[in-house]
């Protein structure tokens, strides 16, 4: 459920910007319509029809935390919307202003402040992305190994902002396990330290509640982090990322697990292709060299580690695989697809049709956090779903689905249903189709015990609605969070559902909602 909000009128929004003049330089202060129309986009489909719903009223560049602080003060004296924007490679609608008002753009907070090598850690600016940060790092043999598919665009900020997931999370931990503490501006305007007690660098603190979690994954609804100490790790000696093909679904589901459960440390993650997104990658992947038409599915590992360890790890590994009737494709397939693997993010434009007509199709997935026995469940439902979108219309495309470890151990996977849509051929009806598709996707995922999102966040039409339903009281709590620091409701209006925290009867708003989803 999205709602939107006129934007500023004039005379209110020349007050606004002569305001913010007065604690930011002019050049940090943008109005041109095309500055504007540049940061209101995301990655994920778009309703491009209604695009002039989304488009902030200014957009500023602060350089430093102080900056931050001001320009939410500025908000809260005129009570307008703040939105926080990092690399704006989210998938949730994070860094899209419902409500217009100030686009708060971290990218000027780019600075390494420093790279302490006897504690192994980073304390830098939540402007800067990984790929820049590891450049530097690996003067010294070192990485943060937080590793998105949008890895080379996607800065620090915005993954404490959605508590990002990681590639090689079951070898390092994610988001969450790999920043130790941040400066983090609250709807205020006030800053605040966040970590594991006051210092920067503890990694574990029973001292009170554990904020820092709170802070991360909030969207940008909490407020906005602008300085981050991170956990650093030796630069790995060597990697090993052999893919297996098989003949069938069935045995690569269980070869998945076998190798989750195979308790290699140097392990970083498995993943399970389904035959949908088999058939998609033989189309799309310029990497990827097209596979037999035996092959129904695929499964991937990753190890990292020193030589001597990664080794005999994928000595483990090959002969688990084998005994599951797995094809090794090779060091060459296997190599450039795993190097690959931050490609497929723009994933290039090849949509099909019913019809099997080439179309320009951008990508959109549901991330489900599935548990290993749930799976084959959930990917029979979700296929049906977005079979049934197509039965409806022609502008929707089923690109597959991939199964992801969270951990080392294989409890969990995150679970991704990609789809194509046709986003030029979006109109209300179709748009409509579509959302409660996503709400149908994720209501499969709770039947089935998981989680409606893993990692990018439930704050969209379709699957937010359901976020109360997942969380219960906690959802009442969280309003309670948000309404006790936000008090004027400026930071990222309308994500969440949380506009219902402001009302005076939040139980009956929410029964009011489910209601509403059963008709």
């Amino acid at each position: 459920m999205t709602t939107t909000m006129p934007s500023l009128h004039d005379e209110h929004l020349a007050r606004v910007i002569d305001r913010l003049r007065t604690v930011l330089r002019y050049d940090q202060v943008l109005t041109a319509k095309t500055d504007l129309y540049n940061r209101a986009r995301v990655p994920a489909p778009f309703p491009v029809h209604r695009w002039a719903e989304r488009v902030p009223d200014l957009a500023v560049l602060p350089e430093s935390t102080e900056d931050v602080a001001k320009v939410v003060g500025v908000a809260n004296e005129f009570k307008i919307p703040v939105v926080p924007r990092d690399g704006g490679t989210g998938l949730t609608d994070g860094a899209v202003p419902l409500r217009g008002g100030i686009v708060v753009d971290v990218k000027r907070l780019n600075k390494i402040h420093e790279i302490d090598l006897d504690n192994r850690t980073a304390t830098v600016g939540t402007g800067i992305n990984m790929l820049k940060l590891n450049e530097e790092l690996g003067k010294h043999d070192l990485i943060y190994p937080d590793d998105p598919a949008s890895y080379p665009c996607s800065l620090v900020g915005g993954r404490i902002g959605t508590s990002g997931w990681s590639l090689i999370g079951a070898r390092y931990g994610h988001t969450r396990d790999l920043v130790l503490s941040f400066d983090h501006v609250l709807p205020t305007g006030e800053v605040m330290h966040v970590g594991d007690g006051i210092g920067r660098k503890v990694s574990k603190s029973s001292s009170g509640y554990q904020l820092k979690h709170l802070f991360m994954g909030h969207q940008g609804t909490l407020g906005i982090a602008t300085k981050a100490t991170l956990k650093l790790y030796p630069k790995p000696e060597a990697e090993l990322t052999p893919f297996w093909a098989f003949d069938n679904y069935d045995d690569a589901y269980r070869c998945v697990q076998a190798l989750a459960h195979a308790g290699v440390a140097t392990f970083a993650g498995a993943v399970l292709f389904d035959e949908w997104k088999v058939a998609y990658l033989r189309r799309d992947d310029e990497a990827y060299i097209p596979q037999p038409a035996d092959v129904r599915a695929l499964v991937c590992t990753a190890l990292y580690g020193y030589e001597d360890e990664v080794r005999p790890a994928g000595r483990r590994l090959f002969r688990i695989a084998k005994e599951h009737n797995a094809r090794y494709l090779g060091d060459e397939i296997s190599q450039g697809d795993w190097a690959a693997r931050h490609d497929r993010y723009a994933t290039p434009l090849h949509g099909r049709t019913k019809t099997g007509q080439v179309v320009p199709m951008s990508w959109h997935c549901e991330d489900a956090a599935i548990n290993y026995t749930e799976l084959p469940a959930v990917t029979r439902q979700w296929h049906a779903i977005v079979a049934e979108l197509r039965r409806k219309t022609d502008i929707f495309d089923d690109w597959g689905m991939f199964a992801y470890t969270s951990a080392n151990t294989g409890v969990d996977y995150l679970t991704e249903i990609d789809v194509g849509i046709w986003e030029q051929q979006l109109d209300d009806a179709a748009w409509t189709l579509w959302v409660d598709a996503k709400r149908d996707i994720a209501a499969a995922a709770l039947r089935h015990g998981g989680s409606i999102s893993a990692c990018h966040g439930s704050c969209r039409e379709g699957e937010v609605d359901l976020v109360p339903e997942e969380l219960g009281r906690g959802y009442e709590v969280m309003a309670d969070i948000k309404r006790a620091l936000d008090p004027n409701n400026i930071m990222n209006p309308g994500k969440y559902l949380l506009d219902m925290a402001y009302q005076p009867d939040l139980r009956g708003a929410l029964a009011a909602l489910k209601e509403r989803r059963a008709r």
